[in-house]
């Protein structure tokens, strides 16, 4: 059974290009395998590929859910690798411009959800746009994603500064991808965190993951396919089943505000 308030977290970054999707989506097999009820919401509206990555051809993105007659059910996709996915349509990136009743209708399409996963992931698009703001502000985690590259880091750190002066957002987990060592992650992660000491006050960083470099991530990428199954034994996949039970230890909030219901209210009803 799936638990009576399920796990709330959006997968960001501050580019695009660092691999965020693809931890999303390799996250989301490896909690799957695990046992959990798991649903990847493509929430990158401007360049949803999870799809891609995934080699799936979903007839019906969460766009439709405006369309008479159709119902959650009716978009909710699922993959061969034993999770559920809600396609994004570039259409639905007015989101935040509904009206209410559409906002209200959103609402009461998506509240099923709560009673039948344990964990919802959510991969946002990259950067500071105003829906990404939204999403992360409402999730309970924020598992913000990043390259030693140094453009990497300072639109990490834009991203953080503009949660943090936006919504009061002052909690993320950090993954530090494409590492060629866990030396370099370490080194990665400890300017950022300098970095946010020293222009933000009470900003709390917490390193959950270091993914390695690995060619077959790549290769994954080419055949479509999750490399925690193209190559289940690969220093990536490895690596990610580690997240993912760091994932598995974050607490989730037994309050109104930890289930999916407030996860959407905080999101439509700015």
């Amino acid at each position: 059974m799936a638990t009576a308030t399920p796990q709330v977290f959006t997968v960001m970054s501050g580019k695009g290009g660092v691999g965020k999707t693809n931890i999303a989506v390799n996250l989301a097999v490896t909690l799957a395998s695990a046992g959990k009820r798991v649903v990847l919401l493509d929430a990158d509206f401007g360049l949803a590929n999870v799809d891609v990555l995934l080699g799936v051809y979903p007839p019906k993105d969460i766009f439709h859910l405006f369309s008479r007659g159709t119902k959650l059910d009716d978009v909710l996709f699922p993959t061969p690798f034993g999770f559920s996915i809600l396609p994004a349509g570039s259409g639905f990136s007015k989101v935040t411009q509904l009206k209410t009743g559409e906002r209200m209708e959103l609402l009461q399409a998506l509240e099923p959800l709560a009673g039948c996963i344990d964990v919802l992931i959510v991969d946002t698009g990259a950067g500071v746009g105003e829906t990404v703001l939204y999403f992360c502000m409402a999730a309970q985690e924020r598992l913000l994603v990043l390259t030693p590259e140094p453009t990497s880091m300072a639109d990490a750190y834009a991203l953080i500064k503009a949660l943090k002066k936006t919504h009061g957002v002052e909690k993320f987990r950090v993954c530090v991808n494409m590492c060629p060592s866990e030396r370099v992650a370490k080194q990665v992660f400890a300017r950022l965190c300098d970095a946010c000491d020293q222009f933000m006050t009470g900003v709390s960083l917490d390193l959950a993951g270091i993914i390695p470099q690995d060619p077959v991530v790549r290769t994954a990428v080419m055949q479509q396919k999750p490399f925690t199954q193209l190559a289940p034994q690969s220093p990536a996949s490895e690596a990610v089943r580690k997240l993912a039970k760091t994932v598995s230890k974050w607490p989730v909030p037994r309050n109104p505000g930890g289930n999916i219901q407030f996860f959407w209210k905080s999101m439509i009803m700015h």
